[in-house]
């Protein structure tokens, strides 16, 4: 028998919030469920960690949706878009090709390197914010936001008057606020980075983006021009929007979980593990960018139809206590190794350990520098990114 359409809709606030409740009833059901989203569109939502891991690395489940004619299902764009040409849009082997070229450029080395850059921008940005009299302020507009975007933008050598039209664009991309504002962000990223790539490509720095400018590998294959557009829209969104919420949710975790948070000021030494529990417990991106079902898809005794649109929640999977013992509770000390709040097969995040070495700068220097820091506002009262993508609040507001 048929399930009926599960509306995400009618769940109102309480489920943007917290979410998790109504993913485990349906887990607790079956494996994969039709719902319809908060945008009302009907989508199949996979949980469960297992069905989960499954689902990312079905071939059937694709990413490949400029070349299908779907692309209207999930973007108001077109297929042909310029921002959409990157390795997160393609199957293999364009996506083999497309992470080989690029993934070059994020060496361990390189990434480590970047570590005395990344202090110091938390050190300022942690100096202006507590520099008032007042002792308040909202972490994400004066440290969550700006610390990841200044590193990706210097990273790949965006000037540093335009970032704010970057935080427009991409959180237009990523949480859309209405379908138009969506197609202009679209229309206008991508105006300004092929500019950008014009003046690098005369000009070239020490700088990613002129990197990827003129990386040929050793077949001679390079990426052309749109492909450079679309891999630096894929890059500036992804490096910042995971590293945003890793801190503004790890925070959050830390201020409902007093003791958790008064272990971890008393031993630094649980930075690391602390860091994958709250990728874990409440990580920054709750389901997978959309796949689509190339064909009639049979998972957990449900067939998913062709053409389908798919979601892979991650957010469930890594409260699913068959992997992960008294998966509610946030426990610091835990052994959470094996979350998939970074994806999981060919389309893991390739800024994960960039993410990682940013959340834990970040959230050891704000403890260190704001010993009395606290919640400045009730959990009720945050306001909540929209859609099913990433999991995060637009403020929060703290006092030390």
């Amino acid at each position: 028998m048929a399930r009926p359409v599960v509306d995400l809709q009618q769940l109102g606030p309480e489920f943007l919030r917290d979410p998790y409740p109504v993913y485990a009833r349906l887990r607790s059901e079956a494996s994969v469920h039709q719902v319809r989203d908060t945008d009302g569109q009907e989508v199949w939502l996979v949980v469960g960690y297992d069905a989960c891991r499954t689902a990312f690395t079905d071939p059937r489940l694709s990413r490949e949706w400029r070349k299908t004619g779907h692309i209207g299902q999930i973007k108001n764009t077109d297929a042909d878009q310029p921002a959409l040409a990157h390795m997160l849009m393609a199957d293999p082997p364009d996506h083999t090709r497309l992470r080989r070229l690029v993934a070059k450029e994020f060496t361990p080395r390189r990434i480590a390197s970047l570590a005395p850059r990344i202090q110091q921008i938390t050190d300022e940005l942690l100096d202006a914010m507590t520099a008032g009299q007042e002792r308040r302020a909202d972490l994400i507009a004066s440290f969550a936001f700006p610390l990841p975007m200044t590193v990706i933008c210097e990273l790949l050598g965006v000037p540093e008057l335009d970032r704010n039209a970057f935080r427009h664009w991409s959180n237009e991309m990523v949480a859309r606020t209405s379908p138009e504002a969506e197609a202009l962000a679209y229309q206008e990223m991508p105006a300004y980075l092929g500019e950008l790539i014009a003046d690098k490509r005369a000009h070239p720095g020490e700088d990613l983006l002129s990197a990827m400018i003129h990386t040929v590998d050793q077949g001679g294959d390079r990426l052309a021009p749109d492909e450079l557009i679309g891999m630096s829209v894929l890059l500036l969104i992804a490096g910042h929007e995971t590293t945003v919420n890793l801190i503004g949710n790890g925070m959050r975790a830390l201020f409902e979980h007093p003791d958790q948070l008064a272990e971890l000021r008393a031993d630094f030494g649980l930075l690391d593990g602390a860091i994958e529990e709250m990728l874990r417990y409440d990580g920054p991106v709750e389901t997978c960018t959309e796949r689509l079902a190339l064909e009639d898809v049979e998972m957990g005794g449900v067939t998913i139809p062709a053409g389908s649109t798919v979601l892979i929640t991650m957010a469930d999977a890594d409260r699913d206590p068959k992997r992960f013992p008294d998966a509610d509770r946030f426990d610091i000390r835990r052994d959470s190794r094996g979350h998939i709040a970074f994806g999981h097969g060919l389309h893991y995040c390739l800024g994960a350990p960039l993410a990682r070495l940013e959340g834990r700068i970040a959230i050891r220097s704000l403890l260190e520098r704001c010993p009395d820091l606290a919640a400045d506002a009730d959990e009720a009262e945050l306001p909540w990114m929209p859609g099913l993508l990433i999991r995060g609040v637009r403020k929060l507001p703290v006092r030390w």
